[in-house]
């Protein structure tokens, strides 16, 4: 695991360019503390922050390599890890390989002169890697299948610059000639969605490698991006009586999942919070871990704290269990730092609980196991249901659906039935968007003046709907998830979030392998029985404790509304507001009586409000260069 950043220059001159990337690299120090340093030849300069996990006395990096006759022909920076590296070696050894190393590294590297960029159809884990080719002169950048590690990249007429974090391209900006004017189009896209869509960031002139993608540069050339993952999921009848085998097999590969999940050398948690995803993967850990640590967080307010459900699931599979409680103090102090270590914002508030969790779980364990992925994977947002309740409207001729949908839209906000009609009335590819969306079109014009009609979701959502028109309705949902909100809010916050504490983070759902037996659950058999995920649980049935199986999805909730509403947060969000120098983009006014409607009860409008004060402060940050966070230069102990 680390943060990589490097560049592939386009004049041959690399080494004036050690310079630059040295004087970038401290920005993210916190994805690897244990070792940094550089690399480079004619053409290419590699830089890294090692966090070590395994093999942490050798595999080093850059690391290098080569066949016979053409010693270091690759050299490799990679931040990630491979759960089935001991498998790979096994394999190229019999080709008749050798390895200096006994690290996840090497046998990429190995692999890819093996394979070629056929490489990656070989790896399962979550990965972001450069190799440079000294014989074909060739860059190739990789990233994993669903996007868990994250690659950013900017070119200039200097050469390609590539990194784990954002914030080491603009800090390389005036050395490799970039623009770092921000992108209307992506700005947009982020209040509309509350994240901003992959492969778009907010500067117009850095992208990310989309997940699931491998790329190509040469000397002077453009990055070429070619898509070698496309999820897919040909669900097809489980046969009447064999529902069980369906769910054995759910249960077999997440347990190898877990397994491989839980190779390093250093000691291994996991979150835990009081749903089934968590606690079944902490449950599975604790078989490999008899002394395994959990970790949760919570508020004090009623409702939203799943810290004693936590708290009885580790009682029950065994685990040492500990607790950090969130104020509404510490929740404001952190926004700027949070801001700042993601790079563009994302308006989720469970970012803030997410980053306490992390730094306590950081004090005691170097790698943690979480749930992430397995509502996209096996159907558990309530929202999957939603097919069934429309069902009957199917059989309704298009003259009369349209006659309904006028009809809706006449009747009164709020009148009963009314969301039914409309909902009912209207394509999936219209009102199914994701997660995410917290502005309609009235809202967003409120807030942006400048809002354009032809800068909306459908931009994003519309190529993913078009490769799905062969599914069934919720795996259609399933999909567009796992394009949006799962890659923009989801993995983003479980990558920047947890190594902003110098933690690994390690997401067993989200394994080739376990995906390879999600992709075939029919639908009737996600959303049996009035619930979701229901193959997932009856595969768990003699994994997590009872008291778990069957409860609603929680998460991590933040009482926001009633803080922006009372005394906690109100004046807070005030001041973000008076003091954002972001009125060019921004109704400052019409955002102020938002709060001061949200204040008296009028409308909730906290996620809205969330959304605008995360730009806001990371504005504050990155473009007016007014708000410095207190960024800690922690040093951890290597051995955990």
């Amino acid at each position: 695991m680390c943060g990589l950043l490097g560049m592939l220059t386009s004049g041959g001159d690399a080494a004036s360019y050690v310079a630059a990337v040295e004087q970038a690299l401290p920005c993210m120090r916190h994805r690897g503390p244990d070792e940094d340093g550089t690399w480079h030849d004619d053409s290419a300069v590699f830089g890294f922050n090692r966090l070590s996990i395994i093999d942490i006395a050798h595999s080093h990096q850059p690391i290098s390599w080569g066949p016979e006759g053409e010693p270091d022909r690759y050299t490799m920076t990679f931040n990630g890890e491979i759960y089935n590296y001991l498998e790979l070696r096994g394999e190229l050894e019999e080709a008749g390989y050798t390895f200096s190393t006994s690290g996840d590294g090497e046998p990429i590297l190995v692999g890819f002169h093996h394979w070629g960029a056929e490489v990656v159809e070989h790896l399962r884990g979550m990965f972001a890697f450069a190799i440079w080719d000294t014989t074909e002169r060739q860059l190739f950048l990789a990233r994993d299948p669903f996007g868990i590690k994250p690659l950013f990249y900017a070119t200039t007429d200097r050469g390609t610059v590539f990194a784990s974090e954002k914030k080491c391209i603009l800090e390389m900006g005036p050395a490799i000639g970039l623009d770092p004017a921000l992108d209307d189009r992506a700005i947009e896209h982020y209040v509309d969605l509350q994240y901003v869509p992959e492969p778009e960031t907010l500067h117009s002139g850095i992208r990310r490698l989309e997940s699931g993608c491998t790329a190509t540069v040469s000397p002077g050339g453009d990055v070429t991006q070619r898509r070698y993952f496309r999820p897919r999921f040909p669900a097809r009848p489980v046969t009447k009586g064999r529902e069980q085998d369906l769910f054995d097999r759910i249960a077999a590969a997440l347990e190898d999942s877990v397994t491989k999940h839980m190779r390093a050398d250093v000691t291994v948690g996991s979150f835990l919070s009081g749903g089934i995803d968590s606690t079944a993967i902490a449950a599975l850990a604790k078989r490999h871990n008899p002394n395994l640590l959990t970790f949760t967080t919570g508020f004090e307010r009623d409702g939203y704290s799943e810290v004693d459900v936590a708290a009885e699931s580790a009682e029950a599979i065994g685990a040492e269990h500990i607790v950090k409680i969130v104020s509404p103090e510490e929740y404001a102090e952190a926004v700027p730092k949070i801001m700042w270590y993601l790079d563009d914002p994302v308006a989720d508030p469970s970012l803030v609980p997410l980053y306490f969790v992390a730094a306590e779980a950081r004090k005691h364990v170097k790698v943690v196991l979480s749930g992430e992925g397995a509502d996209e994977l096996f159907g558990g947002y309530t929202i999957y249901r939603e097919p069934l309740s429309l069902a009957p409207f199917n059989r309704i001729p298009d003259p009369l659906k349209k006659a309904l949908a006028m009809f809706s839209r006449s009747l009164p906000e709020g009148m009963k039935g009314k969301s039914l009609l409309e909902r009912g009335t209207t394509p999936m590819e219209q009102r199914y968007y994701g997660n995410a969306r917290s502005f309609n079109w009235e809202q967003l014009q409120r807030v942006l003046p400048d809002a354009r009609r032809d800068w909306d979701h459908t931009d994003v959502t519309a190529p993913i709907y078009a490769e799905s028109v062969d599914m069934d309705p919720v795996a259609r949902m399933q999909h567009l998830d796992l394009f949006t909100w799962m890659r923009g809010d989801i993995l983003v916050k479980a990558d920047k979030i947890t190594m902003a504490n110098s933690l690994e983070l390690r997401v067993p759902f989200l394994d080739r392998e376990v995906f390879a037996v999600a992709e075939t659950i029919p639908y009737d058999l996600k959303i049996a029985e009035g619930t979701t995920k229901y193959a997932l649980r009856k595969a768990l049935e003699q994994i997590v404790p009872p008291h778990v199986l069957h409860r609603r999805k929680l998460g991590f909730p933040v009482p926001m509304r009633h803080w922006l509403a009372g005394d906690e947060l109100h004046d807070w969000a005030l001041a973000t507001i008076n003091e954002s120098g972001t009125e060019h983009i921004f109704n400052i006014p019409a955002i102020r009586e938002m709060l001061a409607e949200h204040r008296k009860g009028a409308s909730d409008h906290s996620r809205r409000l969330w959304t605008v004060l995360a730009f806001m402060i990371w504005h504050g940050i990155f473009v007016e260069d007014r708000i410095h966070p207190d960024i800690e230069d922690r040093d951890y102990p290597v051995e955990i």
